[in-house]
């Protein structure tokens, strides 16, 4: 009888084991099919964008081009997502792709469309609020909070290599290389200094602690890696690209 009471027990603890297996599994699989139409719906947005606007004047034809670029990159991460955490990254680079698609219609003049959900490190990092003109190693750099004939490089806002870099209009995307390396190069605190010290829209908090994190990224002992949420996806960005847009643009400034 203790042998059968104790087959029986057996054989309720493995049917428990298979079903807890199968609930976990497709528990998973509906969280990764939720997410991966969450993804799709923020990226099919973006295209219709794209491929609806066509620039007008200088810099909402620069910020299509990047909108472009991000609608690019996250369809080649959606291609190879296989977890939620992968389709989040998905769905930062969409909202990324639509942040400078706003920002070309309001350089057209247009209604810039509804409020975006914001991207990681957007709110830290503040936003240009006064028109500035600086000079950093021979170079001319400005900024400004609106599109100028000038000012014609739109960043989102956030952070690239540790520094929190503000929502704005820039005279070239200065940023660009240090977002492809992971790391800034020499000369980058001064840029830093003259550009965004004591500007109103930008956290001098947040500026200090980011400052301070993005020094040890000129240290040339750093290797300038990227340490992503999954090492595992590459997500289809190739930095390189970032620079075709501007063929003005030295790679090695900064």
């Amino acid at each position: 009888m203790s042998t059968v009471l104790t087959l029986i027990v057996v054989l309720a603890v493995v049917a428990a084991v298979v079903w807890l297996v199968r609930r976990h599994n497709a528990d998973s699989a509906d969280a990764l099919a939720d997410a991966q139409a969450e993804s799709r719906r923020w990226v099919e947005r973006l295209g219709g964008q794209v491929l609806a606007l066509t620039g007008t004047d200088e810099a909402s034809r620069q910020a299509l081009a990047d909108a472009a670029e991000r609608y690019t990159a996250a369809g080649s991460q959606m291609e190879q997502a296989r977890t939620p955490a992968q389709c989040r990254q998905v769905t930062e680079t969409a909202y990324e792709g639509l942040y400078y698609v706003r920002a070309a219609r309001t350089a057209m003049g247009m209604d810039p469309g509804p409020e975006l959900p914001p991207l990681p490190g957007q709110s830290r990092a503040g936003e240009v609020t006064e028109d500035r003109e600086i000079e950093v190693e021979g170079r001319s750099l400005g900024a400004s909070p609106r599109p100028t004939d000038r000012n014609s490089h739109y960043y989102p806002g956030g952070t690239v290599a540790g520094r929190p870099v503000p929502r704005g209009w820039y005279s070239e995307p200065w940023w660009k290389p240090a977002l492809v390396a992971g790391a800034w190069g020499v000369g980058s605190a001064l840029l830093f200094t003259s550009l965004f010290s004591g500007m109103a829209g930008a956290d001098q908090a947040a500026y200090a602690d980011g400052f301070a994190d993005g020094a040890a990224l000129d240290d040339p002992g750093f290797d300038g890696g990227v340490d992503g949420a999954d090492p595992g996806f590459d997500g289809g960005f190739d930095g390189g690209g970032l620079l075709d847009n501007d063929s003005d643009f030295g790679g090695d400034f900064f």
